[in-house]
């Protein structure tokens, strides 16, 4: 038997959303039901939603912390009532890609694990998420802490394969969430990396400062000036590029001492055509300068369990980031205020209705 109670966020073409019912998930042998508590907005929710990319009555999503409501046959770790925090892709860990160490391009890692999304009062997780990704929160740790888990791992991972050092030198171009995440991450995983981020907006540029940037400045002549000022003159070990798009690139590649990387971490804007914007920077400044632009995308289970190990210590508190929650119900309203840059992290809590049929049953 299956309850119409399950108010999901359903994508309806180009970026118009409705909230409606649908039946409520059933956990299957080695799945976890999970009941929602918060999901974070992402800057790849926002791109489907700017470029129609998500199917009519898709639900988008996966930043995800939820309440275990109900557990599949064999599946062992979890009671009633845990917090779990849990990523929704997981690679196979024996094809190609993940033997080379490219898990995140794995096949078998693009199926999404969760259904229908996060953007729902009650989320299924399939049974390779549950066995292999979910983690069970400790008292410590915070929902709003542990929503960050995913969109943290995927940080990680560009840290890690930028090669940045521990006494080095990192840029970070954009101080939205995911740039100041980079900044959270860096000063968790490398605690004596100076970072410089760029931002033009002088609130973000303040808060990078409480939040322990070794610099800010705004995008041109000034970030140029504040990197050699970090560097000896040099320029940045590494530079993360969180805003995206070839005037970006060519910031970042000015940015970037000889020798060192610069890694990509945003979708670039389309151009009239629909397509991502071609590059268009000088090839000598690679060759001759032994630099590298490097493309990361997402994170694999390393990272996560890495992140999840950071937040259980305390050496990374992603909280501050987090400006606003609302229920389901005003999706359009938070995503209104991400596209304003009015918000950094916006979390969804359970819709209205779930709300109150908790309220009520208690």
């Amino acid at each position: 038997m299956t309850e119409a109670n399950n108010h999901v966020v359903a994508c309806r073409g180009g970026d118009a959303t409705e909230l409606e019912a649908r039946a409520r998930p059933q956990a299957g042998p080695g799945e976890l039901l999970l009941k929602l508590r918060v999901v974070g907005f992402c800057g790849t929710d926002l791109f489907k939603l700017d470029t129609g990319a998500a199917a009519n009555g898709t639900v988008l999503g996966h930043e995800l912390v939820g309440e275990v409501a109900q557990v599949g046959d064999g599946v062992t770790g979890f009671d009633l009532g845990d917090r779990v925090a849990v990523p929704h892709h997981v690679p196979c860990g024996t094809c190609l890609m993940c033997r080379r160490g490219n898990e995140t391009m794995c096949e078998t890692f693009r199926e999404n694990l969760m259904a229908p999304g996060g953007f729902a009062d009650w989320v299924l997780i399939k049974a390779r998420a549950t066995a292999e990704a979910a983690h069970r929160l400790p008292d410590h740790v915070s929902d709003e802490a542990a929503v960050f888990v995913e969109p943290a791992a995927c940080v990680l991972r560009g840290v890690v394969r930028s090669d940045i050092t521990d006494d080095g030198i990192a840029v970070v171009q954009g101080g939205g969430s995911m740039g100041l995440l980079h900044l959270l991450v860096l000063k968790a995983a490398r605690p004596d990396v100076k970072v410089l981020i760029v931002d033009p907006q002088a609130d973000r540029r303040d808060l990078a400062r409480s939040l322990d940037a070794g610099a800010v400045a705004e995008p041109g002549d000034a970030a140029v000036d504040a990197v050699r000022g970090l560097s000896a003159g040099a320029g940045a070990d590494a530079v993360f590029d969180t805003v995206g798009g070839a005037g970006p690139l060519r910031a970042a590649l000015a940015l970037t001492r000889q020798g060192g990387t610069v890694v990509l971490f945003a979708h670039a804007p389309a151009d009239d055509n629909g397509v991502g914007q071609a590059a268009d920077f000088d090839l000598n400044d690679l060759f001759k300068y032994e630099k590298r632009v490097l493309g990361t995308y997402s994170g694999a289970l390393t990272e996560q369990a890495e992140i999840f190990r950071l937040l259980q210590t305390g050496a990374f508190d992603p909280t501050p980031l987090v400006t606003h929650r609302m229920p389901l119900d005003d999706f359009r309203q938070g995503l209104d205020l991400v596209r304003r840059r009015a918000a950094l992290k916006v979390l969804f809590t359970p819709s209205r209705a779930a709300q109150a049929s908790t309220e009520s049953s208690a």
